[in-house]
């Protein structure tokens, strides 16, 4: 297969994978909850719109940090349930034109754990309606060189207002959230002082009686 062809075929590939009808809806997720491996081997065909090189776009020890920063809850005794599998779907879909930080403040700010269902639905007809939009662009310009890459030149300008919009969004929502945690954080010291210092006078106390 020539260069030409087989370039020619990893788009079609990807494409067709951008359109695919059998998207991860909440209704299909399993109801039973799910082992490490069995969620990988779940994500990567599902998340293959996702992947430039055929790897599954997201591991084990992605899934672990993002329970140790917080940005996933904790398995229930290893096992990933329904909310789990919705929230690493859209976290592998963001984390390209998002930080870690930024998809954790979104995730406050949306209330994934809360909101996971109707979010994620929300989530899934936002995506599938841009994918359906850009593949549309790219069937336009049909295999001529020069427009496939006038379309990818647009896509990527595009690409870069947008996460730069999200990304001045975002901040803009951040100092009211610093501030309510750092008021939580500063009630929580002042709590822990106050007990340190009622626990301090009353063995001054005992040593005087």
């Amino acid at each position: 297969m020539s260069n030409k062809k087989a370039e020619d075929q990893v788009l079609k590939i990807w494409c067709e994978a951008a359109t695919a009808s059998d998207v991860i809806e909440w209704a299909r997720l399993p109801e039973l909850k799910l082992y490490m491996d069995q969620v990988l081997t779940l994500l990567e065909k599902e998340l293959a719109v996702a992947s430039l090189d055929g790897e599954n776009p997201v591991t084990s020890s992605m899934i672990n940090n993002y329970v140790k920063d917080g940005v996933l809850p904790r398995p229930d005794k290893k096992k990933y349930g329904r909310e789990h599998l919705a929230m690493l779907y859209m976290i592998a879909m963001l984390k390209s034109q998002l930080p870690l930080p930024q998809i954790a403040q979104l995730s406050e700010e949306l209330a994934f754990g809360e909101n996971i269902q109707p979010l994620y639905d929300d989530f899934l007809l936002q995506q599938q309606a841009a994918l359906a939009e850009t593949v549309d662009r790219i069937e336009t310009a049909g295999n001529e060189r020069t427009a496939l890459a006038a379309v990818a030149m647009s896509l990527a300008l595009e690409a870069n207002a947008k996460r730069l919009a999200a990304m001045n969004i975002l901040q803009s929502l951040a100092p009211d959230e610093m501030a309510e945690k750092q008021a939580a954080k500063a009630e929580k010291e002042a709590a822990k002082a106050a007990k340190k210092e009622a626990k301090k006078a009353a063995k001054e106390s005992e040593d005087k009686a």
